[in-house]
């Protein structure tokens, strides 16, 4: 019998074991999943969580749970991979042989990077919400502020998710107007970008709204350093921002095991073909998800998207056939704005975010870039999707390819 493991069973590495297991004769390969835990975290429900709107106990469950039948999940942790040999030990010190290996780990935040981020104010004054830890912390923190200045300070790209802390911002102005505060809080968004977002059409929309909502916005700054003793988020371009609360998202880095490995790139991303999702420089290996380096969203519509042509491109690979250089960079999500409304983008590679109406041309019923109730309640409806029809590998009526259809270009 011949064995393929997949590293990583967070969302991508579910949804590639779901399709997997229909895709491939039990009799023929044995499918394993290896990570380190048994928690699975909803990841866009950490946004909710420090303004009281998710508890954490609703956004985890048992990784064992989601698993297909006829797949076996180990939880013995990844220590590094032999790729030469096709070999994975783990940190129990079991190795495991694979004929085919897909790299799911995703992507850690590391506040180490940035000197002095965990300093005395680590956790005091000084919170992330991209870890259930960081989240919980921060709804505590935002709970007993009433009054001075929140930086939220994006440390450098790439990022989970990269309109998250653009949500945060705008739930935040929600928040302490609603608590009758906003007076007396300001919000400041500090980032390594030249404007709101990396898309024009996208990032002046953004723009406006950070602007119409009182948002300051402190463009392309690099983070030198942050003295958490006297609150001061340095820039190496001589700017010092004040806080009273920052709230970071800190440098992404790609898993220790894949750098061990000698797999990943100078932060740990598997270089991986845009198109094809192989691994460069290991045939038998593929890569999907926050684990890539691609230059497409790390989130979890895109490792939606990739599964659909990974899947393909495996079964193709087993059988000698060509790959197929079918992924086009598609990534759409809602961004919440507050007060009970979203908006939703729609873009891959080579095509901006546009404004129109999605799915269906012309009736939607999510509009693009323009805020809207029905948005919120998408946003809201798809975490009963995601652990009821994206994790086991539904088929969903979404197309792996950007259409232009109901786009207004």
């Amino acid at each position: 019998m011949k064995k393929l493991v997949i590293l990583g069973g967070g969302t991508a590495g579910t949804m590639m074991a779901a399709r997997l297991a229909r895709a491939l004769a039990p009799s023929a390969w044995s499918i394993t999943v290896v990570d380190r835990d048994d928690d699975h975290v909803y990841q866009p429900g950490l946004l909710f969580v420090p303004f009281g709107q998710s508890r954490p106990e609703e956004i985890v469950r048992p990784r064992g749970r989601l698993m297909p039948e006829g797949v076996t999940l180990d939880l013995g942790g990844i220590d590094r991979v032999e790729p030469d040999r096709r070999r994975v030990h783990l940190l129990d010190g079991r190795v495991l042989d694979y004929d085919i290996l897909v790299v799911a780990t995703g992507t850690r935040t590391d506040p180490t990077v940035t000197e002095g981020l965990t300093g005395p104010g680590w956790k005091r004054s000084v919170f992330d919400f991209y870890t259930l830890e960081g989240a919980v912390g921060l709804a505590a923190a935002l709970d007993r502020f009433e009054r001075g200045r929140v930086v939220l300070n994006v440390v450098e790209m790439p990022i989970k998710c990269p309109v998250a802390p653009l949500e945060f911002l705008f739930l935040a102005d929600a928040y302490f107007t609603e608590r009758g505060l906003r007076e007396k809080v300001e919000l400041v968004y500090a980032t390594p970008l030249e404007g709101a977002f990396t898309k024009p059409r996208a990032a002046a929309a953004f723009g406006d709204m950070l602007n119409r909502r009182g948002i300051k916005v402190e463009a392309e700054v690099t983070v030198s350093g942050v003295d958490t003793e006297a609150r001061v988020l340095n820039a190496y371009d001589g700017r010092a921002l004040d806080y009273d609360l920052l709230v970071t998202v800190p440098a992404h880095r790609g898993t220790e095991a894949i750098q061990r490995s000698g797999m990943g790139d100078d932060i740990g991303f598997v270089p991986t073909d845009k198109h094809s999702l192989q691994s460069v420089g290991f045939p038998e290996v593929f890569a999907l998800g926050d684990a890539t380096n691609l230059p497409s969203s790390k989130a979890g519509a895109v490792a939606h998207f990739q599964s659909e042509v990974l899947v393909e491109n495996v079964v193709r690979f087993i059988d000698g056939r060509p790959l197929l250089p079918a992924f086009d960079g598609h990534a759409n999500c809602f961004i919440e704005t507050g007060f009970g409304k979203a908006m939703l983008i729609d873009f891959n590679y080579t095509t901006e975010p546009l404004p129109g109406r999605f799915p269906l041309p012309g009736v939607g019923p999510f509009t693009l870039l323009e805020e809207s109730r029905v948005n919120h309640w998408g946003k809201l409806g798809f975490r009963w999707i995601y652990w009821n029809m994206l994790l086991r590998g539904e088929e969903l009526p979404l197309d792996h390819r950007m259409a232009m259809a109901g786009k207004w270009s």
